[in-house]
């Protein structure tokens, strides 16, 4: 009536293990690729902000000199 239960193999954890991995190796790559264009971007934002301030500074700082004859 109830078949006896299979015996699993090396084989057969191989195989699922191996497709797991295949599995969460995509999702690793794909969001590899999404976090190196988000660290870029946040990048550029912090350079051109310490740009910026450094400019504003730099104006603040700067003396008028007039020379009079």
């Amino acid at each position: 009536m109830s078949t006896p239960p299979q015996k699993i193999t090396r084989q057969d954890l191989e195989s699922k293990f191996q497709v797991l991995q295949d599995d969460i190796q995509g999702v690793a790559d794909d969001q590899k690729s999404k976090f190196a264009v988000g660290v870029a971007i946040v990048s550029g934002i912090v350079i051109v902000c310490a740009y910026a301030m450094g400019r504003k500074a730099g104006r603040k700082r700067r003396s008028v000199l007039e020379i009079r004859r």
